[in-house]
């Protein structure tokens, strides 16, 4: 299904997107990245609060990555101030690279157990299957922001993979 490569190019074009959405919403006033804007996370800042919380749960699940406080509904509230979530953004992007870094073939292999908050039940899936829905859940979110930042006038850089510096 996936291979070690496939996550280490997720892995650094995760960080590369980052880098672009905050740096476009950097030149916002934290009102405007704070404003609903009627997004499923409503505003540029609680969306990016969210993508964040769910990669460091993910995160926790597959490494000693300390997992965050609460659940999806407060996973908006995980950082109130910018600077913070910037900050805490990079770390968690290296801590992503440095996994992605270290996974062989057999680390993809087989199942995997958790407990689901969002289910409320024990669940298992596929290794490969969850490591693709991390990144997918990231890209998801992300194009809200884009979107988003789009709509005010901010300027993002491109999306696409083959645009990624290094590719």
């Amino acid at each position: 299904m996936i291979s070690p490569d496939y996550l280490r190019l997720m892995a650094r074009y995760n960080r590369w997107q980052n880098e672009s959405l905050y740096g476009a919403a950097e030149t916002l006033s934290d009102e405007a990245r704070k404003e609903n804007r009627g997004a499923f996370f409503r505003s540029i800042h609680e969306t990016l609060c969210h993508i964040l919380w769910a990669d460091k749960i993910w995160m926790s699940r597959f490494s000693d990555y300390p997992a965050p406080e609460g659940g999806i509904p407060s996973s908006m509230a995980l950082h109130v101030d910018w600077a913070p979530l910037c900050t805490d953004r990079r770390e968690t992007d290296e801590a992503i690279i440095d996994w992605a870094a270290g996974l062989s073939p057999a680390d993809i292999d087989g199942d995997f157990s958790w407990y689901s908050g969002a289910m409320g039940a024990e669940l298992s899936r596929p290794r490969g299957l969850l490591y693709a829905h991390m990144f997918n859940h990231q890209t998801h979110h992300r194009g809200q922001v884009h979107a988003m930042l789009t709509a005010v006038g901010a300027s993002p850089e491109d999306t696409d993979i083959p645009f990624m510096p290094g590719v």
